[in-house]
């Protein structure tokens, strides 16, 4: 009797202990330290070797960079992969500077991954200096691409968090194809002088969240591109940069609609621009709507509030901006124009709002003015300079 007793208390704890293994999975997770790799934190001695076999692993793989200085070559990381995977970076990672790794478009890329989480505190160096005098996008259309610090193309429910990105040779952070990635806690950082080195560009995404960052770069801070839905962005502080952009949009991905922008709690200070939407020529049919900038702090931009279609001047522009609202947007502009609204007269801007707008100009020749142009909207509340709607 009391063998059957012990019998029947011991089966459903085992059963119990089954059904934990079979939820969780049946193997813990594991860290892979590229140390053991043989990693070498000199900052010269090039280090790539731990992922596939964190990718392998059936549970959750952390691939752990310590602190130190490693220099790592061009790499891509691939999946699909066993388990979810952490990169955990709590040194630095230097990007070489050596010709065959310049002209190219990536530096470390991340491709066809799930449950990805990209954090620790560390520094991405991409050591840009080396590349930027090579940058002749501007003068060249058959310029050599530069690599981005950070690709992400097909990434889905993940987080990066927690890092600091200095001195790209091109663009910060490149996102693609993605959906459901949450961004915050980064600095990034380049000079204001440097070519192409957008902060964060967005494209062909959708749900995407960008929180409690500061982005001082050459270009934009961040921009989204064609096919750029669902964007959530708070709590970020710009300058030096060219602002955050919706755009360009209209040179290529016809039908790649850009809508469900959401721009809180921002400020720029000292940058090119402060929110703009902008657009190409010629081009295919492309739509941007539903775009909201809301709460934003203003101090010593060149062009707070922006929407520029006359980068499209020809007859064939076929951009449709359309349910854009500035709201609550107040502080200093350093040019006098602060509100600046240039639509096509081909195909105007339709139901944009001026709402509750306070921006002061200290400089010669009076009170900042705004300046609209093929604009139908509405304005409300106070109004400084005064609404062109």
């Amino acid at each position: 009797m009391a063998l059957r007793c012990v019998f029947d208390i011991l089966v459903p704890i085992f059963l119990f202990l089954c059904i934990v293994i079979v939820v969780n999975g049946a193997l813990p997770s594991k860290t892979f330290n590229v140390v053991k790799y043989g990693a070498i934190a000199d900052g010269n001695t090039d280090n790539a070797q731990a992922w596939k076999d964190a990718c392998k692993y059936g549970g959750k793989s952390r691939i752990w960079v310590p602190k130190g200085t490693f220099l790592l070559g061009s790499v891509s990381f691939e999946g699909s992969c066993n388990g979810s995977m952490a990169f955990l970076i709590k040194g630095t990672l230097k990007a070489p500077t050596d010709s065959r790794n310049l002209f190219i478009d990536t530096w470390i890329g991340f491709r066809y991954l799930s449950d990805l989480t990209v954090k620790g505190g560390g520094v991405l160096d991409g050591q840009g200096h080396a590349a930027w005098p090579y940058n002749d996008c501007q003068t060249n259309s058959q310029c050599k691409p530069l690599p981005a610090t950070l690709r992400f193309d097909f990434i889905r429910n993940s987080r990066v968090y927690n890092l600091r990105s200095i001195n790209s040779k091109s663009t910060h952070f490149n996102i693609f194809a993605c959906q459901n990635i949450d961004i915050s806690q980064l600095r990034m950082s380049a000079p204001a002088n440097s070519p192409n080195t957008d902060g964060i560009h967005i494209g062909s995404s959708t749900q995407i969240k960008i929180s409690h960052a500061r982005i001082s770069t050459g270009d934009d801070c961040i921009s989204m591109v064609s096919g750029s839905q669902n964007i959530d962005i708070y709590d970020v502080t710009c300058g030096p940069g060219h602002g955050i952009s919706v755009g360009s949009l209209g040179r290529s991905h016809e039908h790649e609609y850009v809508k469900g922008i959401s721009v809180r709690n921002c400020s720029f200070i000292g940058s090119d621009n402060g929110v703009r939407i902008k657009t190409w020529a010629p081009s295919s049919y492309s739509e941007a709507s539903d775009i909201i900038f809301q709460d934003i702090v203003m101090q010593n931009p060149r062009n707070p509030i922006v929407i520029d279609q006359q980068y499209c001047p020809s007859p064939h522009c076929y951009q449709q901006i359309k349910d854009v609202t500035f709201k609550n947007i107040w502080g200093i502009s350093s040019t006098k124009v602060a509100v600046n609204l240039q639509c096509s007269g081909a195909l105007p801007c339709k139901n944009v709002k001026l709402i509750n707008i306070d921006l002061a100009y200290n400089g010669p020749g009076g009170r900042a003015t705004s300046m609209c142009s093929h604009v139908i909207g509405s304005s409300h509340g106070k109004l400084v300079p005064d609404g062109c709607v």
